[in-house]
């Protein structure tokens, strides 16, 4: 009896070890999408995340490359690097980074719904002192008065704007993280 060729060439097992074409293919564009990230970066951060000196330098040229055919040779180049590079490190310093900049942003965001409380409600002042006692009031309500007229006048925002920062040198960051009940609290 004679063996099929085609079965018995032990194809069988083969696709269960190497991953399909499609996959290979998903998983260089995957990387070429970081390499991609990685031109974006300012040289700082891209510093900090102690990329092989090949993979840099191509980083550094992706940079200088403005004519689109080449920019795309050079980022497929910099996606063949990335195969020798462990991303996962890469991608949770891209979500740290990130996260800080989330915290930044919301922190900001609370920062500014108490000057707009403030400027809306005399009450607010009261709030503000159970919760930070070093607070000084006086000072706040004067920039407080003293933006009302300016907008009234069509001044520019001095005042305003310095309330904002005397806002910052009050609340504290609290190590990055901004307290949930402060956020709800002044929605």
């Amino acid at each position: 009896m004679q063996k099929n060729p085609i079965k018995d060439s032990g194809q069988d097992s083969e696709p269960d070890l190497l991953p399909s074409k499609t996959r290979r293919k998903q998983e260089m564009h995957a990387l070429q999408d970081i390499g991609e990230q990685l031109v974006q970066l300012d040289l700082k951060r891209l510093t900090e995340l102690a990329l092989p000196e090949t993979l840099t330098d191509a980083i550094l040229e992706a940079r200088r490359i403005h004519k689109h055919e080449a920019r795309r040779r050079q980022m497929q180049y910099i996606g063949k690097l990335m195969r020798d590079v462990d991303a996962a490190p890469i991608l949770e310093k891209f979500d740290l980074w990130s996260g800080v900049t989330l915290q930044h942003t919301a922190r900001l965001h609370l920062l500014e719904r108490w000057r707009d409380r403030l400027l809306a409600d005399e009450q607010v002042f009261a709030e503000l002192a159970r919760k930070y006692p070093d607070a000084d009031l006086q000072h706040l309500r004067a920039l407080a008065r003293n933006a009302h007229k300016e907008k009234l006048a069509n001044k520019p925002p001095r005042s305003f704007r310095a309330l904002f920062q005397e806002l910052q040198k009050i609340i504290p960051e609290e190590s990055g993280k901004i307290d949930i009940d402060d956020v709800a609290a002044n929605e």
